[in-house]
């Protein structure tokens, strides 16, 4: 977030609303005058079954006013805000009802007449919580235990002024009993609601609430600024962490201050949902992360190897992605829409980075780590999508790429800027080593880049020359062609010189490593993808299908699901035995499939046997990757 700025709204003119917009001066002006802040009381009572009710005064002065509600919302790279989902809208002043009108062509605006001697209007609104599963934020946020409060959903604010400069006081209301964990500063707190300090729109917005009757509090930091692991499950028992996971997540903290040098939060909390009813992801804030998982998985060894390495992603997103921000992302309002280009730093170096830390931390082994790498190396390098499509598309399309379907993903390329940065960046992580006779690495570039000095948030642009010339300081190298040709050119294969120039080789083998095995029980899936072609589901539904493979040439598509192999009732394991038999049949794979009630028989010409990806040490080169992953730090 950008620094807040103490300044309070004025009660002004319709004019200056209009005109500050576009006059800087005057909109400097209507910032040097004090005045009240918006005061937003949010009752979150009936959560558990879907509702949140929000009020805000507002100052405001006679004549028209435009009201937005918060459309780009940051971390999440496109217009996310849910304005569906808002419902109930009354506005007044004096005590008398308000005429609102939505804007004809901005459905986030709406605009009202505020009548002669108001200071004031009143807004009321419901935000309806939704119970489906995907959409960021605006998917599913609360259970009959628990509940997110994202303060963007919550409010509106008037047109005209940046979010650094409007100032809300904000109080929340919790069902009897429940307990939360903010970075927000508290004012007040009684049984009955809690009063948070004024900040800014900026802040109140990066500063969601964890809130749940099942919560537990778990302090990381020894010393330097608080950083806290908030917990909130659907049950007692999911918040069981164990003492290993606890210890990596206390080992997390300095291994993030030893690679940055600095901390740009007074506060940290990591906000922990553990819950199987909401919407699964991670998002990032200046001074907490908002990331939920599976209710199990503190407690289930294969749900939390999948699904922990989001904490310490979140966590890097405070250096990279809040505090150094793409200037394309660094919009004054909730309104303006956000340029993506260079999200394969925000988010790539972000996904190579937090991955790193894993790895140093605890919270993923060494082995863990290799695993989790060969995968997203493998998926990328059957990615015939990749020829038509560069990956610089891939983050400036976000936007559209993140409601794309699965189906096809193989051809269409999604935001492989999270995966394939990691590969790019590993590149130049060990291209600096190498270069450097192992003087320097990219922890170099990120102690200048994103290091000192230490201090309260704020925000410092960048742009991607700022990128190479860091790059150039760290090692002198033309790192604007190395950039550009990942990024501009297409190529059948993926980006794979890192993992080569670290002394390890992507391979092949008729082994599934643990990773892959998690992946198809978390996911209920089955993995042929580098053998036959095919992804499916375990009841033989066909996901994807990998162009110019044998799946490919027979004509299978995603939709379509087997019923038999080589005339073996379909089963995960019969697909597994009859792929593996392949290597020493002469005749084809005999699919019989159900393509939405037309039953047909598929051949597939393969004789390769079952191929799974793994890393291999190359031993005529150094280890660099397993000098990147090494921890910094002594134990917590």
């Amino acid at each position: 977030m950008k620094k807040a700025l103490s300044l309070l709204l004025l009660v002004w003119s319709a004019f200056a609303f209009a005109q500050a917009q576009t006059d800087p001066a005057l909109a400097q002006a209507s910032r040097s005058r004090g005045a009240q802040a918006i005061r937003l009381t949010v009752d979150a009572t009936e959560v558990p079954r879907k509702l949140f009710h929000s009020q805000l005064v507002i100052p405001a002065a006679q004549g028209p006013l435009t009201l937005y509600y918060p459309q780009w919302i940051p971390g999440e790279h496109g217009p996310t805000g849910p304005i569906i989902n808002l419902a109930g809208l009354k506005m007044t002043a004096n005590g008398k009802t308000l005429q609102w009108q939505r804007d004809a062509v901005d459905m986030y605006a709406f605009h009202v007449e505020v009548p002669a001697g108001a200071k004031e209007i009143e807004v009321a609104l419901d935000y309806l919580a939704p119970t489906f599963a995907g959409g960021f934020s605006a998917g599913s946020s609360t259970t009959s235990h628990l509940a997110i409060v994202t303060w963007n959903q919550l409010v509106l604010y008037p047109q005209g002024y940046n979010s650094d400069d409007l100032m809300f006081t904000a109080s929340l209301r919790l069902p009897d009993g429940w307990k939360f964990g903010t970075s927000l500063p508290v004012a007040k707190q009684t049984r009955e609601r809690v009063d948070f300090a004024p900040v800014s729109l900026t802040t109140l917005i990066d500063s969601p609430v964890l809130a749940g009757d099942n919560y537990r509090a778990i302090p990381l930091s020894a010393s330097g600024p608080a950083v806290e692991l908030d917990l909130a499950a659907d049950s007692a028992a999911a918040l069981n962490a164990s003492p290993q996971f606890i210890t990596a997540m206390k080992k997390l903290v300095p291994e993030a201050a030893a690679l940055f040098g600095a901390q740009h939060y007074e506060r940290y909390n990591f906000l922990l949902t553990l819950s199987d009813r909401v919407a699964h992801f991670g998002l990032e804030h200046h001074q907490s992360n908002d990331s939920r998982v599976m209710e199990r998985s503190l407690i289930d060894e294969t749900l939390g190897r999948l699904a922990l390495g989001v904490v310490s992603h979140e966590y890097v997103h405070s250096w990279n992605g809040k505090y150094r921000r793409p200037a394309g992302l660094a919009t004054p309002d909730f309104q303006q829409p956000m340029k993506g280009e260079l999200l394969w730093v925000y988010e790539g170096l972000t996904q190579y980075l937090g991955n790193v830390l894993a790895a140093r931390s605890g919270i993923w082994t060494a082995e863990e780590y290799r695993e989790h790498l060969a995968q997203i190396a493998a998926n990328l390098d059957h990615r015939p999508g990749r020829l038509s499509r560069p990956l610089i598309d891939t983050a400036i399309g976000a936007q559209i790429f993140y409601n794309a379907p699965n189906e096809w993903s193989a051809a269409r390329r999604g935001t492989d800027f999270y995966d394939e940065g990691w590969l790019i960046w590993l590149d130049a992580d060990t291209l600096i080593r190498q270069q450097t006779g192992g003087k320097r690495s990219l922890d170099d570039f990120c102690r200048r880049f994103h290091g000192a000095p230490s201090g309260a948030p704020t925000v410092k642009t960048y742009t991607f020359d700022d990128v190479v010339s860091t790059l150039n300081e760290v090692a002198p190298y033309d790192w604007r062609k190395f950039l550009n040709d990942r990024l501009y050119t297409t190529d059948l294969h993926a980006p794979l010189e890192g993992i080569t120039r670290g002394g390890w080789r992507l391979v092949y083998d008729n082994a599934r490593n643990q990773y892959l095995k998690d992946l198809e029980e978390g996911r209920n899936s089955v993995e042929m993808g580098y053998s036959i072609g095919l992804r499916l589901g375990t009841n033989g539904t066909i996901g994807d299908v990998i162009p110019a493979t044998p799946a490919a040439r027979a004509g299978l598509g995603p939709g379509m699901t087997i019923v038999s192999i080589n005339g073996r009732q379909w089963s995960p394991s019969v697909l597994r035995d009859e792929v593996s038999a392949s290597k020493l049949r002469q005749g084809p794979i005999s699919l019989l499939v159900n393509n939405e009630g037309a039953i047909r028989t598929y051949t597939l010409d393969y004789h390769g046997g079952e191929q799974y990806p793994h890393l291999e040490r190359d031993p005529s080169k150094p280890d660099l990757l397993g000098q990147i992953i090494a921890p910094r730090t002594g134990t917590p």
